[in-house]
């Protein structure tokens, strides 16, 4: 059994999975304060509550978009299982070829989401990641990573929207009975979910035109299952998507 750690803006997943099947999956808010104690603290706890046997744990990989949390991780777990964390970043062997401009800049999320995408969906594939950011990453028919697009998540902008104005309020991301809202709220969520679902939908058709290759599309992230039904395209969604990409890389790496 291997202890795979997702490390996102907002929350920290944390799975456990043994011979390439995931286990128990949980939970916890990111927070950058927290010092190697507490997480340690938190992590004694889950393992405990979720039957997790650290005993059985024969290593630890983790993926994560927050440097200083990912510090204070890594030397928790190796406290609490004796075993050093493989990050996933720079010089890990992926089987894809990162064709950016600057192969060290891409966040680890990227990365494992573009390999799990191309491994368990195959390619080309487009990989959308709709959480704190939303992001949109192309893997193509090489295997060779080429980049993407970056965009504010949903719940971040629209948090940005009622804070940056008197009269529109707070809302929750659930699509509207029909696209023209008539009134505030269901106007706002309108723009949320088939605003957003159209835009995926927009990138979608400029990285294939740009590609010059029909794709698969998967998309992962707290938010997928809201906004993929609503677009035109065909999306496989998969909220297991980056545990799966991590435990391929640890194979691939131990």
């Amino acid at each position: 059994m291997i202890l795979a750690i997702d490390v996102g803006n907002t929350n920290i997943v944390i799975g456990t999975i043994d011979n390439g099947e995931i286990g128990s999956i949980v939970r916890i808010h990111t927070d950058t304060r927290e010092t190697e104690a507490e997480y340690m603290i938190k992590l004694k706890e889950i393992f405990y509550s979720y039957a997790m046997d650290v005993s059985a744990c024969e290593g630890v990989i983790l993926s994560s978009v927050v440097p200083p949390v990912t510090e204070a991780l890594v030397r928790a777990i190796k406290t609490l299982t004796g075993h050093d964390c493989m990050v996933v970043g720079p010089g890990m062997k992926t089987g894809m070829n990162i064709r950016v401009d600057d192969p060290g800049t891409v966040a680890g999320d990227l990365i494992t989401g573009g390999v799990a995408a191309m491994q368990f969906y195959g390619k080309p594939v487009i990989v959308l990641d709709l959480g704190t950011a939303t992001t949109a990453t192309v893997v193509d028919g090489g295997g060779n990573f080429r980049g993407g697009a970056i965009l504010p998540g949903i719940k971040l902008s629209y948090g940005a929207l009622a804070a940056g104005t008197s009269l529109l309020p707070e809302i929750s991301i659930t699509a509207p009975k029909k696209c023209i809202g008539t009134n505030t709220v269901d106007c706002m969520r309108s723009g949320a979910v088939f605003g957003t679902a159209a835009m995926i939908d927009g990138l979608i058709d400029r990285m294939e035109q740009e590609l010059g290759e029909k794709c698969k599309v998967v998309a992962t992230g707290g938010l997928a299952g809201s906004i993929v039904s609503c677009c035109m395209h065909e999306i496989v969604c998969d909220d297991d998507l980056l545990l799966k990409g991590l435990w391929y890389l640890y194979e691939k790496n131990k």
